[in-house]
């Protein structure tokens, strides 16, 4: 089976799709387009019109290739249904028509659990990760579904299936049972066609794309979107189309597999509990990686969901000062707008400001005194504020371009007035799957899919990595963690994942005991984290760690941060040193 992905997210270029149909002996093309910052955005659409809430780059990017889809046969799955999948699967059958074609395409529905969500708040949930009391009044509910409906609507014939809020692998997943007749019960290879999925989903992020060697990685204005080559024992080759920019390798592949997992040995997904502790890569030709070693295990028997909940409004503003003293003429700068705009919303009758943010980027707030520089001249002030009523931060945002004329050398507000938006909160919960109808609409027949139950309520977790001290031994060469290591990061909610994988086996050991969970904690601790959790994956010999309570919000929609969503943490760990043996030198890249 050969599977593309043309698409890692709304607003993905619509040319991927155009690359990856110079694919040969393509099967399937699929598109990831949903995260939870993109399922807020999606909620304030559909609040302004019943019929939006579906991704239009879906839609619009499939409907330009529609005749090269059907003279080849190559099917597509795509989740760019969001929180309207039946709304985007008819736009995608007018397209057909008006093509003149025959191509039948399916909506996946049921993720969509609002309507039962004062019975899912009975028991006063807490957000599984925070713990907060989850609100009532929530703007949208979605239960991350799993892989088997898909393969159910590509099992009565569809061409083009469209879903709504699934897990982003599912649209590999999906095509991979229906394939190769996987049962619900095969679990080592449920969790290796997850793997798979989990690989390609985020498009040219296995491909070389924010790739810690930045510089060995070419082409960077042709990147290559992923392919992948499952066999039915599903085990798969990671590869891109030819003449294309990136780098396959297994230090790509690594970093992307290391990307928002959470423990290793127990990622759950719906159709399975996954544990990639033993997953291996292997070069198996140019730009070609070999994955195999995945195992799994029954799953839980409930659905995670995604839920929102405007929670008032925020403002962002950023403004450039450059020269001799720009980082303190910034700060100076930032702290009295803050001041101001408090004193202008009181003298209006509302409430204090709730969370304020002043970032001054190139002073090192946002690297923390690891790396925080003595002189700036250079510097960007960013300013984040939130209030509940909108009317307080419409007076910063009048505000904010007089602060000109007071701070010497403020410059760069080239978006203009800043721009008070809503705040969706994300949290997240349980539902029971027995209680989540799923169904398949194709050609005006809508048909109900059973769900495997599940057996447990909750993995059991892997061994996490001992807690050690956080200061590098003394004795040997002392090199940043670049020099032995690789690294990817990102977020989940209020967490961030930051993922290390050594470049040789034998700098795991370094690792695994200089890079310690408190070490991680104590670097990071300018932002105030909580918990710090680590775990090793032998196979890759990669470590990934999880901090809790790190990036100042319930989702990249409600924090003020500037690194909302954590993709800057893995690059500024990097940057501690460790200490290896002098003789090892031969094993560290310059």
């Amino acid at each position: 089976m050969r599977i593309g992905c043309w698409a890692a997210f709304w607003g993905d270029t619509p040319r991927a799709a155009e690359q990856i149909l110079t694919v040969p002996d393509l099967d399937y093309m699929v598109g990831d387009h949903l995260a939870e910052i993109t399922m807020a955005l999606l909620a304030r659409a559909r609040a302004k019109d019943p019929e939006a809430g579906y991704v239009p780059d879906s839609v619009g990017v499939l409907a330009k290739i529609l005749p090269t889809l059907a003279e080849r046969g190559i099917k597509v799955v795509t989740n760019g249904g969001a929180l309207n999948p039946a709304a985007a699967a008819q736009a995608l059958r007018d397209a057909v028509e008006q093509a003149g074609l025959s191509l039948r395409v399916a909506a996946v529905e049921g993720d969509d659990v609002l309507p039962m969500g004062e019975a899912l708040l009975a028991a006063h949930p807490g957000d599984l990760f925070t713990g907060v009391p989850i609100p009532a009044g929530l703007s949208t509910m979605n239960a991350y579904l799993g892989a088997t409906p898909i393969a159910r609507a590509l099992d009565a014939g569809a061409d083009i299936v469209v879903t709504g809020r699934c897990v982003d692998a599912a649209v590999v997943l999906g095509p991979l049972l229906h394939e190769f007749g996987w049962s619900e019960a095969d679990y080592d290879l449920l969790s290796a066609g997850s793997l798979v999925g989990h690989i390609v989903e985020c498009g040219p992020q296995c491909t070389g794309g924010l790739h810690t060697d930045w510089w060995a990685v070419p082409g960077w204005e042709n990147m290559g979107y992923p392919v992948a080559e499952v066999r039915r024992d599903g085990t798969a080759v990671i590869t891109k189309p030819e003449g294309t920019g990136g780098l396959v390798t297994p230090a790509t592949v690594s970093e992307q597999i290391l990307y928002e997992i959470g423990d290793p040995g127990a990622y759950v997904m719906p159709d399975v509990v996954c544990d990639w502790r033993e997953v291996c890569l292997e070069q198996a030709g140019p730009e070609r990686v070999a994955v195999s070693g995945a195992r799994g295990s029954a799953p839980t028997r409930s659905y995670k969901v995604c839920a929102t909940h405007q929670d008032g409004y925020r403002v962002i503003a950023t403004a450039l000062f450059a020269g001799l003293d720009a980082a303190g003429r910034a700060r100076r700068a930032g702290e009295a707008m803050v001041a101001r705009s408090g004193a202008l919303i009181a003298a209006a009758g509302h409430e204090p400001l709730g969370d304020v943010s002043v970032e001054v980027v190139g002073a090192g707030d946002l690297v923390g005194d690891a790396f925080r520089p003595d002189t700036a001249a250079e510097a960007v002030l960013k300013i984040g504020l939130r209030h509940p009523r909108r009317e307080a931060l419409e007076l910063f945002a009048g505000e904010f371009a007089p602060l000109a004329l007071v701070a010497m050398g403020m410059t760069g507000g080239f978006a203009g007035r800043p721009r008070v938006a809503p705040v969706f909160a994300v949290y997240h919960l349980l539902a029971d799957k027995t209680r989540v109808p799923v169904t398949v609409a194709l050609e005006g027949e809508t048909t109900t899919v059973p769900i495997a139950p599940g057996e447990r309520d909750a993995p059991s977790a892997s061994p996490e990595l001992p807690r050690g001290g956080a200061d590098a031994p003394g004795r040997g060469e002392s090199v940043p963690l670049r020099r032995i290591a690789y690294g990817r990061s990102g977020d989940k909610g209020d967490k961030a994942n930051v993922g290390l994988i050594a470049r040789h086996p034998e700098l795991a050991a370094v690792i695994r005991d200089q890079v310690t969970p408190e070490r991680v904690a104590a670097f990071f601790a300018h932002y105030d984290c909580g918990e710090v959790r680590g775990w090793e994956l032998p196979g890759l010999h990669a470590f990934n760690f999880v901090i809790d309570a790190v990036l100042g919000g319930t989702g990249g929609t409600s924090t003020l941060r500037y690194d909302a969503q954590g993709k800057s943490y893995a690059a500024m760990l990097l940057g501690v040193p460790v200490v290896v043996p002098a003789e090892w030198d031969r094993l560290l890249p310059d």
